[in-house]
Order: structure tokens, then sequence, then C-alpha cells
């Protein structure tokens, strides 16, 4: 394989996870410590509603093994808008409020836009001219997750590739499934784990997902997110799908 392979879930704080994911009389401020452990990658999902102190960053950062990783999605001030090309401002906060401070635990940047946010490739394009490169001295990579299908169209992957910019492969009904390789890297997320299954996903679907997964290695560094769908199962859907891998 060509890349290596970041698997985990979004966020850390879930109290469905305590006593199922997180052991009983885990106290709060080490469930990070411990999920960081069992996964290697987690999606900060938090940073799309709030800033933080570099303090917190830097906390995270010591709080995980070497070798793990951190993607995070962008804030919304900075893709929840009509014009993108007026982000400039919100993206050089979000960019600066502390990443550096992650180090080598830093991964990509997640820029979510909204169901309703149609392609438009002047505007695209220009956001995607505001997505700084790096940050410290610390290279940054960027995912774009769209979520209409106007962006199913070649126009949209030619720009990606153009500015070295992955699009997040979203696996849920409601959204559009585009696998394009427009980066160095692949983002997937999963959005379809089952509570009556223990593992999330049944034992033919998670070999299916660690066969693409390795087939987005073959092509970079691939990022797989167990997102959303039963969140209280997400976990050992992650576990399961690592020791596939």
């Amino acid at each position: 394989m060509a890349g290596k392979i970041h698997i985990g879930v979004g966020g850390w704080t879930f109290e469905p996870w305590r006593g199922v994911f997180y052991p009983e009389g885990l106290t709060h401020k080490r469930e990070l410590e411990y999920a960081s452990r069992k996964l290697t990658s987690i999606e900060i999902n938090g940073t799309y509603y709030s800033s933080f102190k570099p303090v917190s960053w830097a906390k995270w950062r010591d709080e995980t093994p070497d070798g793990f990783v951190f993607a995070m999605k962008a804030s919304r001030f900075c893709t929840n808008r009509r014009v993108l090309a007026d982000a400039a401002e919100s993206v050089g906060r979000f960019v600066g409020q502390g990443l550096v401070e992650l180090r080598d635990r830093l991964g990509p940047i997640n820029w979510q836009f909204m169901a309703t946010k149609k392609f438009d490739p002047e505007d695209i394009e220009a956001f995607l001219k505001l997505l700084p490169r790096e940050v410290g001295k610390l290279p940054l990579r960027h995912a774009l997750e769209v979520r209409h299908p106007s962006f199913r169209d070649q126009r949209f992957y030619d720009l990606c590739r153009k500015y070295n910019v992955a699009i997040v492969f979203a696996h849920d009904k409601n959204f559009p499934e585009i696998d394009e390789p427009t980066a160095d890297f692949t983002y997937a997320r999963l959005m379809g784990t089952q509570e009556k299954v223990k593992t999330g996903y049944k034992p033919a679907e998670l070999d299916r997902w660690a066969r693409r997964t390795r087939d987005w290695a073959k092509r970079g560094d691939a990022f797989v997110y167990i997102i959303s769908g039963a969140k209280v199962r997400n976990p050992a859907a992650a576990q399961a799908l690592i020791e596939r891998i």
C-alpha cells in the first residue's frame, strides 16, 4: 500500500458510549486518552460550531499516542455562506486558532457545505484559492464535503484535482456519493451503522469496507470515519474495521 490508513469516529464525548465503548468508571477527562489507543484517528466535530484556544489543541496532542491523527471539521462560518469567495477572514481565523499545536497529530480539514449549496465553478475555485497550504510550516490537507447533486460534475473534479483537494466520500443515501481521486489522500465518512448489529456493520459489509479502504490507500493516505448512523455502535465498527486492515 502506498499510504497510511487512519480509522476512527467523530468526536470522543458521547454519553451512550460510557459503559459500551468506555469502561465503567472511566473519568470523562480520560476519554480521549482511551479512545486514541483503540482507534487511529478522530474527526473533531466541535470545531464546526466553536473555536478553541491553543492550549486545548496542545492538550489533545499530549493525550494521544505517536501515530494518532486528528481530522477536523472547519467552522460553519467558513462554508455556510452564499458567496464562498468572501470567506477569507473566516478561513484565516479558523486555521490560525491553534491547529499548529497538534504538530504531527495534524490531519486533514473537512470543509463541509450545506445541502442547499450548489456547484458554482467560479465561486468554488475562488474558495479553493483561499485554503492555505500550510500553518506554522506544517502542511495542510483539505477535503470538501459536498451535499448537493450538482457537484457530480467533471468540472468540479478537475478543480479539486488542480488544487490537490480531496472530495469527501460520503456513504449516505441523502447525499451524492463521489469517489474521485482528486488529491494525494482519501477522506471517507461512512454513515450506515445499525444499532441491532453489535459491530455496527455486518461482517460482509466490514469486509467490503476493508477492501475499499485498502484500495484507497493505494493512491495515498486514507482517512476513514464511522459517522452518524447508529452512533452508539460507531466505535465498535471502527475497531472491527481496524482489525480487518
